[in-house]
């Protein structure tokens, strides 16, 4: 029986699975909860099962999950001692991390500073680099106004170049630029696109890799200096720059090369003072490693690194906010089998478009080696206000090709109907053989459904 040292009541500031995931969490360490809702969201299955719940405003995000005062009303109102973000929504706002911990509570992830630094794709490399952490050649900061200037750099990194938003994520404020002609068109359209997603017009350059991988280091770390990394997870089924299937570890990736890399990221993680649980994300070609950016929060796919680790990821994160040591060491960590995350999202399998509506039938897949992480049930009205995405299917096995064979079968044996799935594409993954041999890039997906990138 864990003792915890401050934390005996958590407010999950988010909703749907990772709430839930939250609240089971917490449950097991003895923890209160305290849900929070839209109105659209009362009938979610984490407010029912919470300790106490509290409606937070009407169903647009800003007015609800984005509204910190609200959110830090419903903490002073419950006595709460933390409040656990999740992922999305407030999860990666310094101001939100620095506006919990002046209010006198705990906020259940890294420091603000690490997620001001972070957040800042330019200030991020430039940490990273001072860090020993391999980056894309780029422009080593910010780009200025001349364009002449901007060639220079474009030139000696070689094209094709890649601009990126400084404050960008989600594919927002990106443009390949293969001609120099092209070039500072595309750099004011990437400045455009940052100042009106995301409040800042500051972008930089990179080379633009033409056929990576996407691969990321999940890593954890306590304020005492401690750091562990649970190995990489490959994400490079994506489309649109948004994930679709996540496995862990990555196919050819050698334990050599997992510990080097990892390494890595553990004592950048130290240098820079982390907190809390961390993936580095990186562009994987011809067995080099380039950094691209940190998420300072759970992710999505923490699932598969939890199954083939046997290491609860959020029940770790509440730990080390309690101020806790984490109660393993590096050499705790070991790595086994193979675990596959499909994403199950409420939206047309053909098309991609949102299909919310009322579940009338729900029946979830079971058996050895099968997990499936989701807030709904039958009957539940999936809203049209948020992110599609309903649930996550997850499975392990000894081998990868296991891992996948049990994917088709769990895939099979789930029932949504009322609404539109994109199980049938999830099935076309796992049926696909090249996914089946592994290793694909991320342009893969879109090229397997006739897509251009």
């Amino acid at each position: 029986m864990i003792v915890m040292n401050k934390i005996q009541k958590v407010l999950i500031a988010n909703r749907g699975e990772i709430a839930l995931r939250i609240l089971r969490a917490c449950k097991e360490l003895g923890i209160k909860t305290v849900a929070v809702y839209s109105t659209a969201d009362k009938d979610l299955k984490h407010v029912r099962l919470a300790d106490e719940a509290v409606c937070i405003g009407p169903h647009p995000s800003a007015d609800s999950y984005l509204n910190i005062p609200a959110l830090i009303a419903a903490a002073e109102v419950t006595h709460a001692d933390a409040i656990h973000p999740g992922y999305g929504f407030l999860s990666e706002s310094a101001d939100f991390a620095q506006r919990v911990e002046e209010c006198g509570f705990i906020f259940i992830g890294p420091r603000a500073q690490n997620i001001r630094v972070m957040g800042d794709k330019v200030a991020a490399i430039e940490a990273m680099q001072k860090s020993g952490v391999p980056c894309v050649p780029g422009s080593d900061g910010a780009l200025g106004e001349n364009p002449i200037q901007n060639l220079e750099i474009a030139r000696n990194i070689g094209l094709p170049i890649i601009i990126k938003a400084s404050g960008g994520g989600g594919g927002r404020g990106m443009q390949v630029v293969e001609n120099e002609s092209d070039l500072s068109g595309s750099i004011e359209l990437a400045k455009s696109e940052g100042l009106s997603f995301f409040g800042n017009p500051e972008v930089y350059m990179e080379k633009f890799l033409t056929t990576p991988r996407h691969v990321e280091i999940q890593i954890l770390a306590d304020e005492h200096g401690n750091a562990v990394h649970l190995g990489e997870r490959d994400c490079s089924m994506q489309r649109r720059h948004q994930k679709v299937v996540e496995e862990a570890p990555a196919p050819g990736i050698s334990p050599e090369l997992r510990n080097k890399i990892g390494s890595i990221c553990t004592k950048a993680c130290q240098a820079i003072s982390y907190r809390g649980a961390g993936t580095f994300e990186f562009l994987f070609e011809n067995d080099e490693f380039y950094f691209i950016e940190m998420n300072t929060r759970v992710q999505v796919e923490h699932p598969v690194t939890e199954m083939i680790t046997g290491i609860d990821i959020v029940r770790e994160q509440i730990l080390i906010a309690d101020g806790q040591k984490l109660s393993f060491t590096q050499d705790d960590v070991t790595i086994k089998g193979f675990s596959i995350e499909c994403r199950i999202n409420a939206e047309d399998p053909n098309n991609f478009m949102p299909s919310p509506g009322k579940i009338t039938q729900y029946h979830v897949a079971g058996g050895l080696g099968v997990r499936v992480d989701s807030h709904v049930y039958n009957g539940y009205t999936v809203p049209p206000h948020y992110d599609s995405m309903i649930g996550k299917l997850i499975t392990f096995s000894d081998t990868r090709l296991g891992a996948i064979v049990k994917m088709k079968n769990a895939l099979d044996e789930m029932v949504i109907d009322g609404i539109k799935t994109n199980i049938p594409l999830q099935r076309r993954i796992m049926e696909d053989k090249v996914f089946q041999k592994g290793g694909m890039n991320i342009h893969y997906l879109e090229k397997m459904l006739g897509e251009s990138h």
